[in-house]
């Protein structure tokens, strides 16, 4: 008989996992996305197909360089990573972007279509752009965004860029899935420097002011100036690094070999102190984790009975009329706990 977790039966073709292996190791494109639709998927058949076959690419992981990307809405984070993937293409490498984008409240689809505004990378052979949709759920799009940096890792791409919509807790769950973690920011930072989060700042390997060409270079330059002055104040993630403030730009092309190159040291620091290969183990339970605890609450959704009950106690939760601890206490022995 055959294993149903052994077999991509949902798939055209009905391919086994090993075929999908293969197939994804030659660089097969549609391979590639059906891969990663099957990983995304929610259907509990289809998780368990893709947990079958993430542990047979498992061998074939590890070895690119993870990179999140993040900064305020108007940055230029699409421009500058676009401008970043072909230097990088034209130097021999292989480019996966992953851009978690917004997700339409209506239909849960993706707003922004990145590859509309990384016109050159979405056409380039050795680049792969996915969109990923928020649907509203953080923590899911963190779990499908680790999952499919996994098949593109084993799809042969050596750099898997990760950006985040540049708002809310994204930025957090991003840099808990990337090895290097940079932070885009525009120049005039006196008004910035006073809104952006501080927790933004905490969390950056590398802080890069962008749009430094023109009229703005010799704003970017004091902006730089600024930004190093506030990471200062601050204590370093790593004894091992400090991160560095540079002034680019993504759309003129200056300044990103020299990001590069700064993202090249900090790989070799954390390697040589021990703290890459414990950041990645860290982050692989944190995943384990993340992923648990998202399964406990699809299950407590899917029980009717305990959902209409919470629907009832979030609505008087809502109203002011019933404690959260209350509520909790109500649902808990529910659940055994």
């Amino acid at each position: 008989m055959t294993d149903p977790a052994r077999d991509i039966a949902t798939l055209p073709g009905g391919l086994s996992v090993a075929e999908a292996v293969e197939r994804l190791r030659a660089g097969d494109r549609a391979m590639l996305a059906r891969a990663i639709t099957l990983v995304e998927s929610r259907k509990p058949e289809h998780r368990r197909l893709a947990a079958a076959l993430l542990q047979a690419l498992l061998p074939l992981t590890g070895k690119a360089w993870r990179i999140g990307i993040t900064g305020v809405p108007g940055v230029g984070k699409s421009t500058t990573i676009d401008q970043l993937g072909i230097n990088l293409t034209g130097a021999g490498h292989k480019v996966a972007v992953l851009a978690v984008d917004p997700s339409s409240s209506r239909s849960g689809g993706s707003i922004l279509g990145d590859k509309t505004r990384m016109a050159r990378l979405a056409v380039d052979p050795d680049a792969f752009i996915r969109p990923s949709p928020s649907a509203g759920t953080l923590g899911g799009v963190a779990a499908r965004t680790r999952e499919t940096m996994l098949v593109c890792e084993a799809a042969g791409f050596d750099v898997v860029i990760v950006e985040t919509v540049g708002t809310g807790q994204s930025e957090t769950a991003v840099a808990d899935m990337v090895d290097v973690f940079v932070v885009l920011a525009l120049p005039g930072a006196g008004d910035e420097l006073q809104g952006i989060k501080k927790g933004i700042l905490e969390i950056a390997d590398i802080i890069a002011v962008n749009k430094a060409d023109g009229d703005n270079a010799g704003r970017a330059r004091i902006a730089a100036g600024e930004y190093l002055a506030a990471m200062r104040i601050l204590t370093p993630q790593s004894r091992d690094w400090t991160p560095p403030v540079l002034a680019v730009s993504g759309l003129a092309n200056i300044g990103l070999d020299d990001l590069w190159a700064r993202i090249g040291e900090h790989r070799e620091a954390m390697r040589g102190s021990g703290a890459f290969a414990a950041r990645r183990s860290a982050q692989q339970v944190k995943w384990m984790w993340a992923m648990l605890e998202e399964r406990l609450l699809g299950r407590l959704r899917a029980d009717r009975a305990i959902s209409e009950r919470l629907d009832a106690l979030e609505t008087q939760v809502r109203a002011g009329a019933l404690a959260p601890t209350a509520a909790v206490e109500e649902i808990a022995p529910l659940l055994g706990v």
